[in-house]
């Protein structure tokens, strides 16, 4: 898959709704009641980070979700590139970027969002044919601040903010011209997951999903 092929298929993505839920997961048997209400609350697209040892069981159990679309995040090596594929991973989101881990995402035809914190890593990603990027760490990179000035000079990256972000904060993200969707892990809180309150994340999902975008 090409930079660029890859960048139109995470943009289709990023229009199913404002907020991808980021979800770290410890238990796999929870995988799919916590993807089934997410994907009714309105989040279909789902980023399972590779923090825990049940992340690959819970990527490969929700991705029988239907509606869903699942992706890995936390993407640091080509081994996690082809881990996640092999489990269902539909996209890949990374903090940041390498070329070895570019060169993994395109071999297995894996769209990926890759993190950029900086004008020049914007720019890097862009050149080599990127243009739908992840702002990480978003708040402690400058926030709705930052991403705005670096839309200034680089209208042609689009991003996907993911650090920091909140409902209160979300809408001023997502009302930036060059924010397609942002990443969020406050509709899953760890209280919720843990009570197996399903109706109360699908409730939080469906807030989320009402979130304006220009």
């Amino acid at each position: 898959m090409t930079p660029s092929d890859a960048s139109i298929e995470t943009a289709k993505f990023c229009a199913l709704a404002p907020i991808i839920p980021v979800l770290v997961v410890e238990d796999a048997s929870i995988a799919r009641p916590l993807a089934e209400a997410l994907v009714a609350g309105g989040l279909p697209v789902l980023e399972v980070t590779l923090r825990t040892n049940a992340a690959l069981e819970v990527i490969r159990e929700m991705a029988q979700v239907e509606g869903g679309v699942v992706g890995a995040g936390t993407l640091l090596t080509p081994q996690d590139v082809r881990d996640a594929t092999q489990a269902g991973a539909r996209f890949g989101v990374s903090p940041g970027a390498t070329n070895r881990l570019l060169d993994a995402c395109e071999a297995h035809d894996l769209p990926v969002l890759p993190g950029a914190a900086t004008a020049s890593e914007a720019m890097a990603l862009l050149e080599r044919g990127y243009s739908v990027q992840k702002f990480f760490p978003a708040e402690a990179n400058g926030g709705v601040t930052a991403l705005k000035a670096i839309g200034a000079p680089i209208p042609q990256v689009r991003f996907c903010p993911t650090g920091g972000v909140s409902l209160d904060n979300a809408p001023d993200y997502l009302a930036l011209s060059n924010t397609l969707c942002a990443g969020g892990s406050w509709v899953a809180p760890k209280d919720l997951v843990a009570q197996r309150d399903w109706a109360a994340i699908e409730a939080l999902a469906q807030e989320a999903a009402a979130l304006p975008r220009p």
